[in-house]
């Protein structure tokens, strides 16, 4: 596990300014579930930090712990950065959630931020990104681009947030191609290169043509690469490790969301809440288009992103009716906030 701390030296602070005290720097923590050089979700959020850094310069110090695994070692963690001065913890990983809110309890004078989890308390907010949108994205495209009519769908672990991105995708697919299937293989890690790898060629040899993923490694496009065949990046732009293969990814700009909130701790203005934002907000983007999808399809993909962004479309529109053939939404509704933070069950033609 490797630890890196930004720190000015109090001998030289002292130096600069002629003997006087230098005013205390403001103390930011992140505990990341993988290591920053992932290509994916780890690496998205530290380009966040570094955002961070590079917004608030010497009024700020970072400090970060990179692939922290989820139970005691990621409470032993953060309870370290609190007794080390943080001011301001983030911890990004679903599996932080309730070690969160026991490092919280103990520290009530330190600020924390948890990502992508529902447990908050007077010193400790929750905040999220819409990823689903981004799948209804990639949806549309994969409903135009794939010849058998089936996607394979590399999971991690089956929470709300994995779940609605499914479903998110195979809906979108599906107003393409009603008969659009979605085959998933779950790997119960976030980050596992070499299982990553196995799934993509399993789901291939079960005739998916192209693939999706809730995991942070490049390994499944390299997988489609060596194949000839499609696939979409996750957190981040991963076309580097698959020029070929890799069609576009969901972007997850953490950057915007982590500025405000240490400024806010800077100001004074902090206080815990639930941020739950999305592509209007500008924390998720799409990466460059492959040029091999054809000019109406990235035509169409656009216009499923700009009807999110002006409210005019929606990822989970009625009707929708589950792999069990249950009508879950009715037409002319859409799913609520509270129905997708609940959802755990998958929409017709997911096969889990």
């Amino acid at each position: 596990m490797k630890f890196t701390t930004l720190m000015a030296s109090a001998a030289l602070a002292l130096g600069l300014a002629g003997g006087a005290y230098a005013q205390d720097k403001t103390k930011v923590g992140f505990v990341f579930v993988g290591p920053v050089g992932d290509g994916g979700w780890t690496y998205e959020h530290n380009q966040g930090r570094l955002a961070v850094e590079k917004e608030f310069g010497d009024a700020v110090e970072t400090v970060f712990v990179e692939s922290v695994a989820e139970g005691p070692d990621s409470e032993r963690v953060m309870t370290q950065m609190a007794l080390d001065g943080a001011d301001l913890i983030f911890t990004t990983s679903f599996g932080y959630m309730d070690p969160t809110i026991n490092v919280a309890k103990k520290f009530p004078d330190v600020k924390f931020e948890h990502a992508t989890g529902f447990k908050q308390s007077a010193n400790m907010s929750i905040y999220n990104a819409r990823f689903y949108e981004g799948r209804a994205v990639i949806g549309t495209i994969a409903g135009h681009m794939s010849k058998t009519g089936v996607a394979g769908y590399i999971a991690s672990f089956p929470i709300p947030e994995v779940v609605m991105g499914i479903n998110a995708f195979t809906l979108a697919a599906q107003k393409v191609n009603p008969d659009f299937k979605t085959n998933v293989l779950w790997v119960s890690s976030w980050y596992d290169p070499a299982k990553e790898a196995d799934s993509a060629k399993a789901l291939i040899d079960q005739g998916a043509d192209i693939i999706a993923q809730h995991t942070d490694s490049p390994a499944a496009f390299q997988a489609c690469e060596q194949r000839g065949l499609m696939a979409f990046g996750q957190g981040w732009d991963m076309s580097s490790f698959a020029p070929k293969a890799h069609l576009t990814a969901i972007q997850n700009k953490w950057g915007v969301y982590y500025i405000k909130r240490v400024q806010a701790v800077l100001d004074g203005s902090w206080s815990s809440g639930d941020s739950w934002w999305g592509m209007k907000d500008g924390i998720l983007e799409m990466s460059a288009f492959n040029d091999r999808i054809p000019a109406d399809v990235q035509a169409a993909a656009r216009a499923t992103q700009a009807a999110i962004i002006d409210g005019s479309g929606h990822a989970f529109d009625g009707p929708i009716i589950d792999n069990e053939g249950k009508e879950r939404l009715a037409a002319g509704s859409h799913l609520s906030d509270k129905d997708l933070h609940a959802m755990d069950w998958y929409v017709k033609g997911v096969q889990s």
